[in-house]
């Protein structure tokens, strides 16, 4: 063989293992760029985001409320291309719920990934919570009397006369089931410490459910105050004996007395000149004579003992004083 056949030969030979080689390596790397076509869109398409989607509540009858606290936001979780789900809005995920026709009383309403408007290619695949309860009621009003609610204590010897509020009454609107059982309505507490005399203040109306509205939220109230008219008993007063002109001898020598009256007066009231005989034009010998009893303005006498007095008259002339007559 020539050396140029040789050459020849051995030419073709190189070129040859050359395509090969060449061949190889488009197959490798047409088989790395599907396995990376597969792998970013596997990874696309297992991509989730979560979301925290509004609820909004319409079309509620007239004349129902609701009574519960149901939630205002549902949380999801989207799955679907990172692409489509950066372009998701909480806000236009909005979840409505149709309240026409719902009755008094619990309703349930369930949640399906079907009421959420998400984009093609992306799917709700977690809904929290996915039901939630409605606790309805009917609106009434009612009106019921108001009640002043008081706290303290008037000065002592004092009491409180009449309670005056403006308005008596008021009206009050929410649920039937807190509105129906009210038979008053209370308000904040007036404050009576260190009272001798007429106060008026307004006060504001305790609500006891933040449920209910009221036609107003204060009212107008004056506590009359006066002094406390009281009983008091008077042991061993004594008995006098006024106008007389002879010298005497009175038995029994003391008296009991119950009076009534102002608490603060009785308090200070001396025993002394309360009971007395009137012994004005009586001649000497033994008498028996009603005991009387002087009491202030405002005071009265409830009892006393004894009602009549036994007193003695001597033939002799009184020149001493009323201390020195014979026991």
């Amino acid at each position: 063989m020539r050396l140029g056949d040789f050459k020849y030969m051995f030419a073709i030979s190189g070129a040859r293992r050359l395509r090969g080689a060449d061949l190889g390596l488009r197959i490798f790397a047409v088989v790395l760029a599907i396995g990376l076509w597969i792998f970013v869109n596997t990874a696309e398409r297992n991509s989730f985001a979560p979301l925290t989607v509004p609820i909004s509540y319409s079309s509620l009858p007239a004349g129902m409320v609701i009574v519960n606290h149901p939630p205002t936001v549902v949380k999801i979780e989207v799955t679907g291309p990172r692409n489509l789900l950066s372009l998701l809005d909480p806000e236009r995920l909005t979840l409505k719920i149709d309240l026409r026709g719902v009755a008094a009383g619990q309703s349930e309403f369930k949640f399906y990934p079907a009421m959420f408007n998400v984009q093609r290619n992306t799917a709700v695949t977690s809904i929290s919570p996915d039901q939630l309860s409605l606790d309805v009621d009917r609106v009434v009003t009612r009106d019921v009397p108001v009640h002043l609610a008081v706290q303290g204590k008037v000065e002592p010897g004092y009491t409180i006369t009449s309670v005056d509020i403006t308005p008596p009454t008021v009206t009050i609107a929410g649920p039937s089931r807190f509105v129906t059982p009210l038979t008053s309505v209370s308000t904040e507490p007036f404050d009576l410490k260190g009272l001798t005399s007429d106060t008026s203040r307004s006060v504001d109306i305790a609500a006891p459910n933040p449920a209910l509205g009221f036609s107003t939220g204060h009212v107008d109230a004056r506590v009359n105050v006066g002094e406390a008219i009281t009983d008091r008993e008077f042991r061993a007063v004594d008995v006098e004996v006024k106008d007389s002109g002879f010298k005497y001898r009175v038995e029994p020598r003391q008296a009991t007395l119950t009076i009534r009256g102002p608490a603060v007066k009785l308090a200070g009231l001396a025993p002394k000149g309360l009971a007395y005989v009137d012994a004005k034009g009586v001649a000497p010998g033994s008498h028996e004579l009603p005991l009387q009893v002087t009491l202030p303005d405002g005071m009265q006498l409830v009892r006393q003992s004894p009602d009549k007095v036994r007193l003695r008259t001597y033939h002799e002339k009184l020149t001493t004083t009323a201390d020195e007559h014979p026991s």
